[in-house]
């Protein structure tokens, strides 16, 4: 007798239930999925204990006929699709005819639906891939899914679940990631008999999320978009100051459907390279519209990831649209004095909770505390030229005996000492020697002389480099440099990007290597410094394939800049003279993105008059 034999249905069936239901957040995903393939116009959503208990989806959509519920709880059995070209033009959320067949199989699942032309509804109820009668039942138009005591037919998986507490933060998570991409639709949410969202149908994608993070975040989004060829990306994203730790606030969607994508991902990580501090993690609300063809949805079981025909693609229109964005925006920060009420207001992270609410939480109230997010302007007064090719410049000679060395990359002043900028005539003074207060139209403004220069000579590296005008200082006596044999071969690797920077090293035997050359624009820094600055920039840079490819090689030769820029500029302690400190508040006028430094580090803060006002009770 042969070994080979068909697997009963039931078997089948629990192996799928394995690949598409998790946890009850999988649950309540693929019913939310079916429920907005019906067209409705709203949806309810009711877990107890977090979805292990129960998760009810009702929705007023279309129906199902009477004899059709038990081929909805069958294998396979879909809709949605008739030939196999279906699958390279899906439109629907769900297609795959599993979720429901899988679902019935580990836990007891109860279908009422009525169409609207239907006099009755029915119902159909399956306890552990067992299937009753359908059965006519009164009902309204549309839906109702209850899946009751989820894996109780199968204790081996119910033990893998987590607390109640965890599983509902897993399962209001994907409620909120749904809920985000379809805002036309309301849906409301409600836990062990406690509503958590009311979400109203909006025809703003900015509503709907400020319905479900807060409005003073909302408001502060900046909009994006770009298109190319039949693809687009429109989206919000959070200014620069309103950074988050991780990633919980960055959400992706193709047609209505989340996903994610590391290399997208990393695409806005890029748009932000230069404003957002190393390490933080800026917020993003991005929609994708591509045509079916290019993308295919069919690559996991639960859908949970998506492939595209051509990911780099995508990843140049996610960073065309950031950069293009930035550019035309003042990203200069606030600076928010502490509130009346006492002061430290907390973080963003604090306003906007990631992964749904706490037990005893309102969700709905989300109020920032005052003064935390002022309003933005409607138009920025003062929008950066572009940058024009930059020339060498000829240091300043030092203004004392006994003071700094000069500052590197910046011209002689005039004979006066008066400063003519693009705004007209400003005059700024140093405190405690790193920080320079100017007025400016909004009020004052407090610049971080470290910071600011640093985004100078930046600016200056890359468009020497864009122009074939670096100049490059030869070292009368080249510095010699012990490296690591991790740091060679980062040295090695590297060695024409480093040239390319007017940083020219040799070796010299062993790990040892020497510095011939550096860029003039470094002015007095040390060789040595700037190379061991350097290596530990570009040693951590991402691999080429989660940069996009073609876009490693323009990002190496940024770090390197990054490095030599931030050795190079004056630190902070560094006492300025007056010419000096003119001439950077001069310069800041001559480069794009003065508001950061190539961290992402704000160069200055803007105190208000108004806030000045306020402070000084003459409001």
């Amino acid at each position: 007798m042969g070994r080979i034999h068909t697997l009963p249905m039931s078997v089948v069936n629990r192996i799928a239930a394995g690949e598409v239901v998790e946890r009850p957040a999988s649950v309540v995903k693929e019913l939310l999925e079916n429920a907005l393939d019906a067209g409705p116009s709203r949806i309810a959503v009711t877990l107890e204990q977090g979805g292990v208990g129960l998760v009810r989806v009702v929705d007023d959509g279309a129906g199902i006929d009477a004899e059709d519920l038990p081929l909805a709880v069958s294998p396979h059995a879909t809709s949605k699709l008739r030939v196999a070209e279906d699958l390279e033009r899906i439109g629907t959320l769900g297609f795959r005819g599993e979720a429901l067949a899988s679902i019935s199989e580990v836990a007891r699942v109860v279908i009422r639906s009525r169409t609207p032309t239907g006099e009755h509804g029915a119902r159909l109820e399956v306890d552990g891939g067992v299937m009753g009668e359908v059965v006519p039942e009164g009902c309204p138009v549309g839906t109702t899914v209850e899946v009751h005591q989820l894996f109780s037919k199968v204790p081996a998986r119910r033990a893998f679940l987590r607390a109640p507490a965890t599983e509902w933060s897993h399962a209001s998570e994907a409620f909120v990631r749904t809920a985000l991409a379809h805002p036309a639709v309301a849906m409301t949410l409600d836990h062990n008999a406690r509503r958590v969202h009311d979400l109203p149908a909006a025809d703003r994608w900015r509503t709907r999320i400020g319905d479900l993070f807060g409005t003073p975040l909302a408001e502060r989004l900046i909009e994006v978009e770009a298109s190319d060829d039949g693809i687009s990306v429109h989206g919000l994203v959070g200014r620069p100051e309103d950074d988050m730790a991780g990633t919980r606030l960055q959400h992706l969607f193709v047609s209505g459907r989340p996903f994610r994508d590391r290399s997208i991902l990393h695409a806005v990580q890029e748009g932000y390279r230069g404003v957002l501090l190393t390490g933080r993690q800026p917020i993003a609300f991005l929609r994708f519209e591509i045509p079916p063809d290019l993308v295919d949805v069919n690559v996991h079981p639960a859908k949970m990831e998506v492939r595209f025909r051509d990911p780099s693609r995508l990843y140049r229109l996610v960073l065309s649209a950031l950069r293009t964005k930035f550019l035309t925006l003042d990203l200069r920060a606030p600076l928010t004095p502490p509130t009346d009420a006492g002061r430290n207001g907390p973080a963003p992270a604090a306003l906007w909770p990631p992964t749904g609410p706490r037990e005893g939480e309102d969700p709905r109230v989300l109020t920032a505390p005052e003064g935390r997010w002022p309003s933005p302007s409607a138009e920025p007064w003062f929008a950066p030229p572009a940058l024009p090719a930059w020339k060498p410049q000829t240091p300043l000679a030092p203004s004392r005996p006994n003071g700094p060395a000069p500052l590197p990359g910046w011209d002689e002043e005039p004979a006066d000492g008066t400063t003519v900028s693009v705004r007209g005539v400003e005059r700024a003074v140093q405190m405690h020697d790193r920080y320079l207060v100017v007025e400016s139209r909004e009020g004052i403004e407090v610049i971080d002389q470290h910071a600011l220069h640093e985004r100078v000579l930046y600016e200056r590296f890359k468009g020497a480099i864009a122009a074939g005008s670096l100049e490059v200082q030869p070292l009368l006596i080249p510095e010699r440099i012990d490296l690591l044999p991790a740091e060679l071969e980062v040295v090695t690797e590297h060695a024409e990007a480093l040239a390319a920077a007017g940083l020219r090293v040799e070796p010299f035997g062993g790990a040892t290597v020497i510095v011939t050359a550096k860029p003039v624009l470094a002015g007095g820094a040390s060789a040595a410094e700037l190379l061991q600055e350097v290596i530990g920039r570009i040693a951590s840079l991402p691999s080429p394939a989660s940069a996009g490819g073609g876009n490693a090689s323009s990002m190496l030769v940024d770090e390197v800049l990054h490095g030599l820029a931030c050795k190079a500029a004056i630190k902070a302690g560094d006492p300025l003279s007056q010419p000096e400190i003119d001439a950077l508040v001069r310069d800041r006028h001559l480069v794009t993105d003065a508001h950061h430094c190539p961290h992402g580090r704000p160069t200055s803060l803007i105190l208000s008059r108004h806030e000045l006002d306020r402070q000084f009770r003459r409001t």
